[in-house]
Order: C-alpha cells, then structure tokens, then sequence
C-alpha cells in the first residue's frame, strides 16, 4: 500500500514538473526522484504524458500559430512555446558556422538575435521596433551546446513593453538582456503598403 502511494505521489510532482519545464528529459527525472529511467516511462505513460521530442514539437507547432508581430521566418532558433503579451521560450543549437575560428566560442550576434526575435515575438501588435537593449553575456557557448531563452513581459507602458530574456546552457545563464520594444501606429505600416 506505501508503494501505491509513493507512485502516485511521484506521478502528481512528475506532472508539475513537467508543467513548469517541458524539456526535463527522463534522465533528469530519473535523477531527480532517484529512480530508473524505465520507471520515469512507464509514469509517463500512465499520466498520457508524451516524450521530450514530442512535447517539444507539439508546443512548437502551438507557439507558431500565435505568432502576430513577426513571422515564423524571423524567429532565430525555434520557437517552442508563446503565451502572447507575457512570455515566450525557443532553442538554438549552436553550430560550427555560428562560432568565432580562433576561439571556437559562439558568435554574440546569433545570442542577441535569438533573444531579439523572442522577444519581438510575444508582442501582440501588428507592427513592432526594438528600441533599447541592454545586454549582458555571462559565459561563453560552443559549438553543439543548446541555448534555451526565456522572454517574459515586465511592464507595459502606453505603447511600450519592457521585456526581460534570459538565456541558459544547461541550466546556467550565458547571456541576458533587457529589451524596450515600442508597437508602431498602424497608419505607419499602411503607409510604407502605399509607397510600394
């Protein structure tokens, strides 16, 4: 009977943590509720919980059909989740094009492109500018890492959003930034619609 009831506790926290961070693989899991991986599957299983590549794609293929600022083309890294007017997430992997020869670090352009695009993204207007950013970056990334970023609405103001973006390399924070993001009058894109 403590067996039946160790499970099911395991099972509710399995699926709150899995609600808070969707990309815990099952070797995380496994970890973290000193377990086997086989025993983390078959909860899984049992809540009707897919595995990480599929909750991955499903929420990618959700966070696309928001979208409203930008386009899915501008997006740098994949988008993988977006809550409009308050938060996002997306992944880059790093690859050998993206990195300094000499030093083999990641070049800081694709880091700030990727929070830029995130953050652009969870605006919902039609037609939007970065206008101040602040950015910090901690710790170098290298070819092959997965940079995970996470953009969140601070403040709003008027027509002007103070949105904060972390990203993260295997939980530590390589790089952050501050983005002040300003939604354009609408009469400005018809404007440039007219000139073509």
């Amino acid at each position: 009977m403590g067996s039946a009831a160790n499970k099911k506790l395991r099972q509710t926290k399995l699926q709150s943590l899995l609600a808070k961070n969707p990309f815990l693989t099952d070797e995380n899991l496994a970890e973290q509720f000193e377990v086997s991986i086989q025993t983390i599957r078959l909860d899984r299983l049992a809540l009707g919980i897919p595995e990480l590549r599929e909750r991955t794609r499903f929420m990618a293929e959700n966070a696309q059909k928001k979208l409203q600022s930008i386009t899915s083309a501008d997006i740098v890294g994949e988008l993988i989740d977006l809550e409009m007017g308050a938060s996002g997430i997306s992944m880059l992997t790093v690859t050998r094009e993206m990195i300094l020869q000499k030093t083999g670090v990641c070049r800081e352009q694709y880091l700030f492109a990727q929070a830029n695009s995130l953050a652009l993204a969870i605006i919902d207007a039609p037609s939007i500018q970065s206008s101040v950013a602040n950015v910090k970056y901690k710790i170098p990334v290298y070819a092959g890492s997965v940079v995970v970023a996470r953009a969140e609405v601070k403040r709003k103001q008027d027509n002007k959003y103070t949105i904060w973006v972390k990203i993260r390399n295997n939980r530590k924070e390589v790089f952050r930034a501050k983005f002040l993001i300003a939604s354009l009058p609408e009469e400005r894109g018809q404007e440039d619609e007219n000139r073509s």
